[in-house]
């Protein structure tokens, strides 16, 4: 029986205002641990989306203070993306997972009868491989991304912010002069300094964590579930026998939702 995206998606959507401000909204994104939230106007319709993304593209994190000052006034609907991608509930779901490697967003509005029914995300995907990938059907080292974003201790917690909304990444990793792997800034780690205010002085070695590895041997179906136990959308491939060498890649949510688009995968069948 092809499943559907009604199947898989999240009931329900998450809002804020248009009024909301930047710092509420991440703390919003922080107590829900989302990376998005829907903006409703007056008469709870949905006018658009606002994403960590969106709030690391207003460079709030500006040393200038009088710009810092200007993006504190700033609100969801100054930084909201408009129009909204959206999806009907009926969709089968290898037709969605196509449509999230075409347009290369997050996440999807589920609609029903015209109406707002819930969400779907790539998190959501992942969540289902579990159930859908055969154990050791394919190993990490075959789906990974070589290229992966990475910088010293040392470095300013506003540069790195700006080279990952340049690259377009959600985290950077934090390597030693050997290129060992000491941590990973992710955007959730970044959340907290929207609200204080503060960064100006910091360095990725005081926001960053641990960083979450995996073998490039490991089976994908390991690699899900580490993702999904873990909550995190990347791990970084290593290599188990030299595990504090260069890391080898990283492999991603997106990376997974490919393979899953592949027309030999389980999902396309």
């Amino acid at each position: 029986m092809t499943k559907l995206v009604k199947d898989l998606m999240h009931p329900g959507v998450i809002t804020c205002k248009p009024d909301a401000t930047l710092g509420q909204v991440a703390t919003l994104l922080d107590q829900h641990q989302v990376h998005a939230l829907f903006v409703t106007d007056r008469d709870g319709r949905i006018v658009g989306v606002i994403s960590d993304f969106d709030l690391m593209a207003g460079e709030w994190l500006s040393s200038d203070p009088e710009s810092l000052e200007a993006m504190r006034k700033l609100t969801a609907s100054d930084l909201m993306t408009t129009p909204i991608d959206t999806l009907e509930a009926n969709t089968p779901l290898a037709e969605a997972a196509n449509l999230f490697l075409q347009k290369g967003v997050g996440r999807f509005l589920v609609t029903e009868n015209e109406k707002p029914v819930g969400a779907i995300s790539i998190s959501d995907f992942v969540a289902s491989l579990t159930e859908r990938i055969k154990p050791k059907r394919e190993t990490v080292g075959d789906v990974m991304s070589d290229a992966i974003l990475v910088c010293r201790g040392k470095t300013p917690v506003l540069s790195a912010a700006r080279a990952m909304t340049s690259a377009g990444w959600r985290s950077v990793l934090v390597v030693d002069v050997k290129g060992k792997v000491l941590g990973v800034v992710s955007g959730y780690d970044l959340l907290p300094l929207v609200i204080s205010g503060n960064g100006e002085k910091l360095t990725v070695r005081d926001v960053m964590h641990p960083a979450l590895t995996i073998d490039i041997n490991a089976s994908l179906r390991e690699a899900a579930d580490k993702l999904i136990q873990n909550h995190h959308h990347r791990l970084v491939v290593v290599d188990k026998d030299d595990p504090d060498a260069f890391p080898l890649g990283a492999l991603s949510t997106f990376d997974i939702v490919a393979e899953m688009a592949r027309p030999d995968s389980v999902w396309q069948k």
